[in-house]
């Protein structure tokens, strides 16, 4: 059933509201609000809040038994500062939705929308508001909630916008599609000292400035690699800003990735051994904390099959281009609780990537992305 124009405008409407006030990660409480406000008016059999944190998850219950599906978006904008004219450009200074959540979230409230006005005939759809995927600790957190237990799908679904691919096409594949990553933060403990006299201070600048090439020279191979390996340096700091002080304490900030979690231990064991080298050389403390957690999504056959013929039956021309992705995804938790698949849509050729200050997500995409899921569920629940 295609989205009326009304419809459609009340969605086009959500999504710029929506893109006018960002939260980040944890903070999302407003924009569940938002979302709770539009989802009451189309009256699911249940709402269930506060999940993991400002999740949100509307039910719609089919007339007889059978499966449950779940659909599930993101709700967290990012800590990036949006440099747009756009008229619905971020309200709020250091924020903005730069990665399309707020047009995943208008795809599952045009999904709602229509199972409004027609239910499954059966089993049930959980539509799954999430919130703090970007920093990688939402899904964990909605999987442990003991109200997610009386919602835990048999099959879950999702999407993400891909610019660089022409909008009305799609990439898909079955295996690993998202790369496990997580931010190492190393520590180094040393001695401060008067900057006239720095010999009798233990800096960690000849270990901080030795470790970032050789944390760079683990990388190897593209994602498409089965022993892929990506270390960016992200953030490095030697003391306090003065000019009076040899410091005495230094930080390396690393973001390590890997095609899939099996890989990932080896590259933090390895990482880790470096840092301890370089600290024994210079007579350091050392020290180690993981950050952003990601596991690899990966989509199972069966789901990626429901995807793929939903997308056949709407005319979408899809196939593996740009898979495996390099960005990660909380959404590859979801795997360990049923099977599960991802699609990538095309955001079109010249839109920004995802993350830079003048992304917008394309409002076109509103309706072909709700029409592939609705396919999905006519077939699993009729």
């Amino acid at each position: 059933m295609p989205l009326s124009s009304a419809n459609l405008s009340a969605l086009v409407a959500l999504r710029h509201d929506l893109h006018q006030h960002p939260e980040v990660s944890g903070q999302e409480e407003q924009t569940a609000q938002r979302i709770r406000a539009f989802l009451t008016t189309l009256t699911p059999n249940r709402l269930v809040g506060q999940l993991g944190g400002h999740g949100l998850a509307a039910v719609f219950e089919g007339s007889a038994p059978g499966p449950t599906i779940l659909l599930r978006c993101e709700l967290d904008a990012l800590p990036i500062q949006e440099k747009s004219d756009v008229a619905h450009r971020s309200t709020i200074s250091g924020k903005g939705h730069l990665c399309g959540h707020d047009g995943h979230m208008a795809i599952l409230a045009a999904v709602a929308m229509t199972l409004a006005e027609r239910r499954p005939a059966k089993g049930r759809t959980v539509l799954l508001f999430q919130p703090a995927e970007e920093d990688g600790s939402g899904a964990a957190k909605v999987l442990s909630d003991e109200a997610f237990a009386l919602l835990a799908p048999d099959l879950a679904l999702s999407l993400h916008n891909c610019p660089g691919l022409p909008i009305g096409r799609a990439a898909l594949k079955s295996g690993p599609v998202n790369c496990a990553s997580r931010g190492l933060k190393i520590e180094f403990t040393g001695k401060t000292a008067h900057a006239s006299q720095p010999e009798t201070g233990l800096s960690p600048m000849p270990a901080v400035s030795a470790l970032m090439p050789i944390l760079s020279g683990c990388s190897k191979g593209t994602q498409a690699d089965p022993d892929f390996r990506l270390v960016t340096i992200t953030h490095a700091q030697l003391g306090e800003p003065a000019f009076g002080i040899a410091p005495g304490d230094g930080q390396v900030w690393a973001t390590l990735r890997t095609l899939t979690d099996d890989q990932m231990e080896a590259l933090c064991q390895e990482a880790e051994a470096a840092a301890r080298k370089q600290a024994e050389i210079s007579n350091l403390e050392v020290s180690f904390s993981y950050h952003d957690v990601f596991h690899h999504c990966e989509n199972a056959p069966e789901a990626t099959a429901v995807l793929a013929r939903a997308m056949d039956a709407c005319g979408v021309n899809w196939d593996s281009t740009g898979l495996p992705w390099r960005p990660s995804e909380d959404f590859g938790r979801f795997r360990r609780l049923c099977p599960s698949a991802m699609l990538f849509l095309g955001a079109g050729v010249s839109c920004p990537a995802l993350h830079n200050p003048d992304y917008d997500f394309p409002d076109e995409l509103i309706p072909l992305g709700a029409e592939i899921f609705l396919n999905a569920l006519r077939e699993l629940l009729g």
